[in-house]
């Protein structure tokens, strides 16, 4: 991954040298209450460990940026699909000039020369890399290392941390500091001790109704499959091209790497016409793509071969990002702390040439991400909207939170000190920038009972979304829920897809995989098919997908009105007629979302 070196300009060089730091007193930017139910303080960080700290300033104009993503993706605006430039998305990203100088000097008063600091393409966020003991001073705090009582995994963190009052509307956060994220891929094994049994297996040729009408091999109830996919949403006589610039992107995390081999298998078994082709593989922050079978990765594999099978021959691409927010150090000197999500996003938006279509199966509740990192990560998001980017996000696979309907055993507590009971949103699903995809079961569909759903607690729901959900609220009876969710908040999921019964390969054997990491790599699949036909059509890609979803292109869903999402000591949400936090709108009908986008401007 590149960055770009710090430029002091002469302008900001001036501004700095008044910098009244001395004198400034130093007032607490971030705290949380205490680590996250699980984690517990280990010992005191070492001194000497190297800290590589992210540091977000300012973005003065991202309301400018919002707005064009607003007007961009709104079927009914005059501006639909006039996408911004690299160059003009990282001018409303940029901080202001003084911010610049503000922090350069700030980083001059502790010792740190200007080629010691890296800044992103857009210059928004700076990354510098110092030892525990001058970080402690920086931000006059101290760091321990935290243990994960159940995994014995340990991260470096603090629950606080200052600066001096000058700089705290120049700096929006500084990590790893206070996230006890434990980012996770939303993959399980099979469901089937929780979950409706599949059906048993049906004689060769024998057909099913689908969601459109038309016959569907029966065996599809018990194995998902490419074809299964294709014949489920009304896409099987539709074929992509590689040569329109159209691509789909997945992202892979955790040294979660995609085993070619695997691959191969794969496609030979359920789409023979793309053996031997392969995807782009892009390594941002030291990312690798180990081929052995030892590290082949579930998520990766289920990802790269259902999400480029049935794109084929769309050209795709796996994103490895280096780094794990939890690991397990060989001694208390830990040898990893940073989060890699930010890696990715700086990358990405560094990029002259980017995917059209974007899938991630990957988050963590909402509540052990801090506000700062979330709203700025989800900034970061809506600025890949800006540029035509539709980004997909799996929702989880705990339902309304931990997915435990018994209220004696469930574990859904707010770690703000109140230790209450309340359901736990997933983020990034509840970005408003991006859309979330749940999940759904069997033939015909119905809620998977793990599909993550339900509120945000840290963003407001869109304009978008206010009368879909607002019909939903409205039919819950009164009180439903009191006190467990934020009903102003951003809902998820958006859409859904099956989940559960994928059949892979892992390791050279037929594997069954299920979760809502199923899902997203699923619809994100369609979306790519979607963006293959505006583009041939001359047409420009679909971008930042939700306002379409819930003006017309909810039309062109199939709506699942059975099934409930359980967690928290409840059963959940239930999924009905319209848009619920279940399912969302549902899943696709590529015939009838084809005829419609391509109607489009």
């Amino acid at each position: 991954m590149k960055f770009v070196t710090l430029l002091v300009f002469p302008f900001a060089a001036a501004l700095a040298s008044t910098v009244p730091f001395k004198g400034c007193q130093q007032k607490v930017k971030e705290s949380i209450h205490g680590p996250p139910r699980g984690w517990y303080k280990h010992a005191p960080a070492p001194k000497h460990h190297i800290l590589e700290l992210k540091i977000a300033l300012s973005q003065h104009r991202f309301p400018e940026l919002e707005q064009h993503l607003w007007e961009i993706s709104d079927p009914s605006h005059a501006r639909y699909g006039a996408y911004l430039s690299k160059q003009e998305t990282e001018t409303l990203m940029a901080p202001h000039p003084e911010t610049l100088a503000v922090v350069s000097e700030w980083f001059t008063l502790h010792g740190l020369a200007e080629e010691e600091v890296i800044h992103s393409s857009a210059r928004d966020w700076v990354t510098i890399r110092v030892p525990v003991g001058l970080a402690e001073e920086m931000l006059d705090t101290t760091y321990h290392v935290y243990k994960h009582a159940e995994t014995g995994e340990s991260i470096v963190r603090t629950t606080s941390y200052s600066l001096p009052d000058i700089l705290h509307h120049h700096v929006d956060l500084i990590q790893p500091t206070t996230m006890f994220a434990r980012f996770k891929a939303f993959k399980s094994t099979p469901h089937w001790t929780n979950q409706a049994q599949p059906a048993a297996p049906c004689p060769p040729g024998e057909t099913i109704t689908g969601p459109a009408g038309n016959p569907v091999d029966a065996s599809c109830n018990s194995t998902i499959t490419l074809s299964c996919l294709r014949q489920l949403y009304n896409a099987e006589n539709y074929k992509t091209t590689a040569t329109n610039c159209n691509k789909l992107g997945i992202t892979g995390y955790l040294d979660q790497y995609a085993n070619n081999k695997d691959l191969q298998q794969f496609y030979l078994a359920q789409n023979p016409s793309a053996y031997g082709s392969n995807y782009t593989l892009v390594s941002i922050h030291g990312g690798k793509n180990n081929q052995s079978y030892e590290e082949a990765g579930l998520e990766a594999n289920l990802d790269t071969q259902f999400g480029f099978g049935l794109v084929w021959p769309t050209p795709g691409t796996f994103y490895t990002t280096g780094g794990k927010p939890p690991y397990i150090p060989d001694l208390v000197t830990p040898n990893n702390t940073n989060e890699p999500y930010t890696y990715w996003l700086e990358h990405l938006l560094s990029q002259d040439d980017i995917p059209q279509t974007i899938s991630s199966s990957y988050g963590d509740s909402e509540q052990t991400v801090p506000y700062t990192y979330a709203t700025r990560v989800c900034a970061g998001m809506a600025s890949l909207g800006a540029r035509g980017v539709s980004l997909l996000f799996s929702t989880g696979d705990g339902g309304v939170g931990d997915g435990d309907s018994d209220p004696a055993t469930q574990f859904c507590k707010s770690n703000d000190g109140r230790n209450v009971t309340k359901f736990l949103p997933t983020f990034p699903a509840s970005c408003p920038y991006v859309t979330a995809v749940g999940g759904t079961i069997n033939i015909p569909e119905t809620a998977a009972a793990f599909s993550g759903g339900g509120f945000s607690d840290y963003f407001a729901r869109p304009a978008y979304q206010e009368a879909a959900v607002s019909e939903y609220l409205a039919m819950l009876a009164p009180d439903t829920f009191k006190g467990l969710y934020n009903s102003t908040g951003r809902a998820y999921p958006d859409v859904a897809t099956q989940s559960e019964y994928f059949s892979i390969i892992y390791t050279g054997q037929e594997t069954p995989i299920g979760g809502t990491s199923s899902a997203s790599p699923t619809f994100a699949a369609f979306v790519s098919m979607l963006n293959d036909a505006r583009i041939n059509a001359g047409k420009t890609p679909l971008g930042f997908l939700n306002p379409l979803l819930y003006s017309t292109g909810y039309t062109a869903l199939n709506d699942i009105t059975q099934g409930n999402n359980p967690g928290c000591g409840t059963l959940g949400f239930n999924a009905t007629v319209g848009w619920d936090p279940v399912t969302g709108h549902g899943t696709p009908n590529f015939e009838k979302l084809k005829a419609l986008v391509l109607a489009l401007p």
